[in-house]
C-alpha cells in the first residue's frame, strides 16, 4: 500500500478556478460601487454649487455674474460666480475630477449663465442614476438627473 501525499493536479485546478471565478465577481461590485461612490460625490460637488451660488447671489446685488449663454466649461476668470467664489470652483474641479475630469482643463463639468440672474451646472455621470447620464443644477433650485447634454441657451434644467 502506498500513501498519497499532497493533491492531485486535477484538484489543485479546480481550486484555482474556483478562486478565480470568486474574485472576478468580487471586482465587478466593487467597479460598480466605485461608479455609484463617483455619482454620490458628483451630485454632492453639484449641490454645493447650488447651495454657494444663492450665498454668492445675495452678496452680490441680486446676480450670479456677467451672462454668457452658450454652455461650455465653466469660466477660470471674468466677473462670474464661478470664477469669483473660490468655494465654486473648488466644487466644480471636484466634480469634474469624479466624473473622470483629466485634472487639467475642466472637461466634464459644464455651465452657462443665460443672465445675470440665472446660471445652470451639468456634469456628466459615470454610472448614471435612473438611466440618466446628466446631473443638473439649476437658479431655480432644481437638481435633477437628464438624460440629455446641456441645451445652448436654455436657462434653467431640461
Amino acid at each position: 500500500m502506498t500513501q498519497s501525499r499532497g493533491f492531485t493536479l486535477i484538484e489543485l485546478l479546480v481550486v484555482v478556478a474556483i478562486i478565480g471565478i470568486l474574485s472576478a465577481v468580487v471586482l465587478v461590485s466593487l467597479n460598480a460601487a466605485r461608479n455609484k461612490g463617483s455619482d454620490a460625490a458628483i451630485i454632492s460637488n453639484l449641490n454645493t454649487i447650488r447651495l454657494q451660488a444663492e450665498l454668492y447671489y445675495s452678496d452680490h446685488n441680486s446676480a450670479y455674474g456677467i451672462d454668457f449663454a452658450l454652455p461650455g466649461a465653466c469660466p477660470t476668470a471674468g466677473l462670474t460666480m464661478f470664477a469669483g467664489d473660490p468655494k465654486i470652483k473648488t466644487a466644480i474641479a471636484a466634480a469634474d475630477k469624479a466624473a473622470g475630469g483629466r485634472g487639467g482643463p475642466i472637461d466634464k463639468v459644464f455651465c452657462a449663465s443665460p443672465g445675470a440672474s440665472s446660471y445652470v451646472v451639468q456634469s456628466a455621470l459615470v454610472a448614471g442614476v435612473g438611466g440618466k447620464m446628466w446631473w443638473c443644477v439649476d437658479s431655480l433650485g432644481a437638481a435633477k438627473p437628464e438624460a440629455v447634454a446641456m441645451i445652448a441657451g436654455a436657462p434653467n434644467c431640461i
